[in-house]
């Protein structure tokens, strides 16, 4: 049987591969060769009015512009090159811990079914919020933060085809890193189907799911997304969605709770070199991906209560 999990495990691992490769390829091809055009300093000059309000100062548009339209590695780069206090830094380490590579993440989820402007409505509207109540609430962390040893790469590139060959290879890098994560962990997924581990774990989490709103199949597409993150773990999810039945409302539901909470190992500890509290940042987005997804499911089932009164 193993030789059967194996090959069907692999197939589907390609066939996902390709599926999120057409959408992560065009995209990040598209922001490097951004990044070496006026646009992104552009859009770092527009959106330093608003950084008042959240508590930062004008500089700090640099690593959330780089985040959100790369990811989190870029944006801890653009931390690293400015003098921020402690204060600043936790805020904007929460913020992209919601909102970090945008383009790609949103793509991903469009492809489970999930509609792309809730993706990035709730992204932005989670760490703008969270900023603004950071900002009111805690009246410390005034301090320059200390950085620790983090080994940052700076690419510097002139000339078209410089930028267009650089371009390109982080466009083919970023698939090959997707099937080097995709490929195995859709063999593991299909060797855990096979021997029934798979069913075992969705009684595991039922309790956790349904107090969520979600039924119990949608545990997978949750493991995933939790270990893996929004662009890794979408293929797990892609999958989920496809054979176990999960219904668009329950997907939806699912990659709300993933949008406060997800790549919880990865996105937490990448943080610990700033020299910021990173306990406190995983509290914060696993209540808020609690409370929100809670809120949402309630309004929902409400909602649906009244559409079957209206039909009856």
């Amino acid at each position: 049987m193993w030789k059967s999990s194996i090959k069907t495990g692999g197939l589907t691992g390609l066939k996902t591969t390709w599926t999120l490769g057409k959408v992560i390829f065009p995209i990040t091809l598209i922001v490097v060769v951004l990044q070496h055009t006026p646009v992104l300093p552009w859009l770092i000059k527009l959106i330093e009015p608003l950084m008042g309000v959240l508590g930062l100062s004008g500089d700090a548009a640099i690593p959330l512009v780089l985040g959100n339209f790369l990811n989190l590695y870029a944006g801890i780069a653009g931390i690293l090159s400015l003098d921020l206090t402690v204060k600043e830094v936790f805020i904007i380490a929460v913020m992209m811990s919601f909102s970090h590579n945008l383009l790609i993440e949103s793509a991903v989820a469009a492809k489970v079914g999930v509609k792309l402007w809730i993706m990035i409505v709730v992204r932005l509207g989670l760490a703008i919020f969270s900023a603004i109540l950071i900002h009111l609430v805690w009246s410390g962390g005034q301090d320059i933060a200390q950085y620790g040893i983090m080994h940052v790469q700076e690419e510097q590139v002139t000339g078209i085809w410089s930028i267009a060959l650089l371009a390109l290879s982080k466009a083919f890098y970023g698939v090959i890193q997707l099937a080097i994560i995709v490929i195995p962990l859709m063999i593991g997924i299909q060797f855990l189907k096979d021997y029934k581990w798979l069913t075992v774990f969705s009684k595991w989490m039922a309790p956790v799911t349904r107090l969520l709103g979600m039924k119990e199949n949608t545990s997978t597409t949750m493991a995933a997304g939790l270990i893996f993150g929004l662009a890794y773990g979408a293929g797990v999810m892609i999958q989920a969605v496809k054979e176990d039945g999960v219904s668009k409302k329950d997907a939806t539901l699912a990659f709300i709770f993933l949008v406060g909470c997800h790549a919880v190992i990865e996105d937490t500890l990448i943080f610990l070199p700033l020299g910021i509290p990173v306990l406190p940042l995983l509290i914060i987005r696993l209540v808020t991906a609690v409370i929100l997804t809670l809120i949402v499911a309630a309004v929902w089932k409400r909602l649906d209560v009244k559409h079957e009164r209206g039909i009856a």
